[in-house]
């Protein structure tokens, strides 16, 4: 006699829906555990590809940031190189109208200006013949007054250190709008 002689058939029944059950629910359960791994393997693979990405950016970030950087070195130096030759001009013209100046109160120059012969020959003050006994041949000149000289010369250096100044300015300018 065989077990399934002794049980009765509901009793069958139950156990094989019971075993039926059982293994229904292990390959759910398996099936569960298949799609676990399968979304683990794609979630893993995503936070690859954005670690690659993110990595990627920070790189070329960096890239630019250093070319950013030498841009800007570049950029210091041309207007330091620009500034010492402003600076060199600036100081020449001081040099030169310091030196002009000195030899206006020593004597050893003379302003003059050039007289206008139409209107010296009309004017009773002023004698129309010129000396003969100068080296100097041509029109008519007269010596300025050597404190007039030095007001004109003050004159002049002001203006020089303006236009100076302003062509150190308009470099400045160029330097920094242009890209290079």
């Amino acid at each position: 006699m065989h077990l399934a002689d002794l049980t009765p058939a509901p009793y069958r029944l139950l156990a094989i829906g019971g075993l039926l059950a059982t293994l229904a629910g292990g390959s759910a359960a398996l099936a569960w555990l298949v799609q676990d791994w399968r979304y683990g393997q794609q979630l893993e693979q995503q936070a690859r590809l954005q670690a690659e990405a993110l990595n990627q950016q920070t790189l070329a970030a960096a890239t630019q940031q250093q070319a950013e950087q030498d841009k800007r070195l570049a950029l210091e130096q041309r207007l330091s190189a620009s500034e010492q030759i402003h600076y060199r001009v600036f100081s020449d013209a001081q040099r030169d109208q310091s030196r002009l100046r000195d030899r206006l109160a020593t004597a050893d120059l003379r302003l003059s200006v050039l007289l206008d012969a139409t209107a010296v020959a009309g004017n009773d003050s002023m004698p129309a013949t010129t000396a003969t006994s100068g080296l100097v041949h041509g029109a008519t000149r007269a010596q300025l007054d050597p404190a007039h000289a030095q007001r004109i010369i003050g004159i002049t250096d002001a203006g020089d250190q303006g236009l100076i100044a302003l062509a150190a300015c308009q470099a400045y300018a160029k330097e920094v709008s242009t890209p290079k």
